[in-house]
């Protein structure tokens, strides 16, 4: 069974904060991983074109009760209905999570994350204790992944 990593981060992303999570969804494909995401724009829409593009499945649970507005590099696209509340569903589902960016969405994702039990890997975001802050795309996926 393949291991499921949870990419967060800000809509509001700049231009680096885009290319890191593009890197990390490539890397997370090609390692085989399934990446899970809120499905909207931003590091999430950046990490799912990088998966999609190296072949890679992507879970996207968006926050409304439809696909709309859903990025168009997702494989799956999950309406939850639930708004913010979705963030508790993307770490859940995930063996590991990756920060990327500093949105107040990241942040409760992180939080939830670690309330959970799951590694969380911080990549250019918040400070947080707990939370394995890390240099690269590379490092963040052989650390979300264990190896």
């Amino acid at each position: 069974m393949p291991t499921y990593v949870a990419v967060c981060g800000a809509s509001a992303a700049g231009a680096e904060q885009l290319r890191l999570a593009e890197a990390v969804g490539r890397l997370l494909a090609e390692r085989g991983a399934v990446v899970v995401c809120g499905g909207l724009g931003g590091v999430t829409e950046a990490a799912s074109k990088g998966a999609t593009g190296a072949g890679g499945l992507v879970v996207g649970l968006l926050p409304g009760e439809s696909r709309e507005g859903a990025n168009p590099y997702l494989t799956v696209a999950l309406a939850t209905g639930l708004g913010q509340a979705r963030n508790v569903l993307i770490v859940t589902a995930a063996d590991a999570v990756i920060a990327i960016g500093q949105g107040w969405g990241t942040l409760s994702e992180i939080a939830f994350a670690r309330r959970l039990g799951r590694r969380v890997l911080g990549l250019d975001t918040w400070r947080v204790e707990g939370l394995e802050t890390v240099a690269t795309p590379d490092e963040a996926v052989e650390k979300a992944l264990g190896t």
